[in-house]
């Protein structure tokens, strides 16, 4: 039921109403009594936040309803109403006909582990504490969260100067950030900032494909940069003032690089480049794997000596401040660090440049493939881990064939030292997943 990103699905078949209301059911029957809902634009998102209040309130949870509000807002909103859970209804980057459910804990968490477990089966088996008619939960509107969560932005960052920052919302929930950086001193410019659960500008995905049209406006303006988020603004990713679109894992060095200290650890995803690492060699930290997820991300960031966690993808999370991936926090402290240490590109270029390549294969048995190329490889190579997917390790490189657990996709990376190492690397794995599908279309036994 739960991906690497909570519940999440084509709207009708893999979610519907009727699963959120009993996800609403089981969350309160696991002894939630408080919980705050939120949605992002979609079309489907009003009708899946009433089924899941629905379910909730069945079982005697009471519901602080925030609307239309990026799902960070929805984390950090738990802590501030004094809840027990928190549910953003949303599909996150995924296409228009998706929608999904992303729950967060008490300490404003994704639910991760045991936690999920508690409510999948519940859910599996029927198994629901409903109250009596005289004792269903309370409804209300709670509008101030946006606000709330602009003021903590603003209250954690400073902003020497006013760099100029051409904002990208994508038609999603992040028009907040415009607000945040304008607060800072920054001069904003925004585009696609009006709420359209449609997505008709872009794919709702902040890639580089996805982003031309923000590098070209802020190629052709005065702007110092420009940021993009996806469709509930947990993302952001980001563009140089002369239009380049900067890769994930240049930002996510460049902001581990900015946070830690000597003797810290940075909390990555199994994926991330090896740049990541030789680049916090230079402050004495070091970095430490998870599967990939922010929720398993950000479970790792809490421990004692993790200063900062983040995904290539565009999630980044500051442990001290939020446990949520927060868009509008990372274009806030993007700006500072912009205004504090000089011009993006110069910045990206310092970051060690180590040639990596990433595909997605798509494949309905994601799952499928991946232990197919598992058992391909289990007497072929010495260095294997199986934390998430199959990662082989070469000393002068590696490569990773893991399940995507959003979208019906394998996803494929390698990288290495030198451009030709890495083509092969990313040519063997290809070939592995290449023929495990082949296998699968056949009917092949293992």
């Amino acid at each position: 039921m739960f991906g690497t990103s909570g519940i999440r699905g084509e709207f009708g078949t893999d979610v519907t109403a009727a699963l959120a209301l009993d996800v609403g059911r089981a969350l309160a029957s696991t002894g939630r009594s408080r919980v705050v809902v939120g949605r992002d634009p979609r079309e489907t998102g009003r009708l899946l936040s009433d089924a899941v209040t629905a379910g909730l309130r069945e079982c005697g949870a009471d519901v602080a309803c925030l609307g239309e509000v990026p799902t960070p807002t929805v984390a950090r909103a738990v802590g501030w109403l004094d809840a027990d859970a928190g549910v953003a209804v949303t599909a996150s980057h995924n296409p228009p006909a998706d929608n999904g459910l992303k729950l967060w804990g008490a300490d404003g968490s994704a639910f991760v582990g045991g936690d999920q477990t508690a409510v999948v089966e519940r859910v599996e088996r029927g198994d629901y504490e409903p109250v009596a008619w005289d004792a269903v939960g309370d409804r209300w509107m709670e509008s101030g969260a946006r606000q709330r969560h602009v003021d903590a932005v603003v209250d954690a960052v400073r902003v020497d100067g006013a760099p100029e920052v051409v904002v990208d919302v994508g038609h999603g929930s992040g028009r907040l950030t415009a607000t945040a950086l304008r607060r800072l001193g920054c001069r904003v410019t925004t585009l696609h900032a009006r709420p359209d659960g449609s997505f008709p500008a872009r794919p709702s995905e902040p890639t580089a494909d996805h982003c031309t049209e923000l590098c070209d406006v802020v190629a052709s303006s005065d702007a110092d940069f420009g940021v993009a988020h996806d469709g509930d603004a947990d993302r952001m990713l980001a563009v140089t003032g002369d239009g380049e679109f900067v890769p994930g894992d240049a930002l996510l060095a460049l902001f581990a690089r900015r946070e830690a200290h000597d003797g810290d650890q940075v909390a990555v995803p199994i994926d991330t480049s090896m740049a990541v690492r030789e680049a916090l060699q230079s402050v004495g930290a070091t970095v430490t794997f998870t599967r990939v997820g922010d929720g398993f991300v950000a479970d790792r960031a809490s421990d004692d000596g993790v200063a900062f966690g983040g995904e290539p993808s565009g999630a980044w999370i500051w442990p001290a401040l939020s446990l949520c991936p927060d868009g509008t926090l990372a274009a806030a402290k993007l700006a500072a660090l912009v205004a504090d240490r000089g011009p993006l590109a110069d910045l990206v270029a310092a970051v060690p440049s180590v040639p990596i390549r990433r595909k997605n294969v798509p494949a309905d048995e994601n799952d499928a493939v991946v232990e197919r190329v598992r058992s391909r490889i289990a007497d072929r190579y010495e260095n294997v881990t199986n934390v998430d997917g199959v990662r082989v390790d070469h000393d002068d490189g590696w490569f990773l064939v893991r399940a995507s657990g959003t979208q019906p996709l394998v996803r494929i990376t390698a990288q290495a030292d030198d451009e030709h190492r890495m083509a092969s690397l990313f040519d063997t794995a290809s070939e592995l997943v290449e023929a495990a599908v082949d296998d699968l279309d056949a009917g092949v036994k293992r």
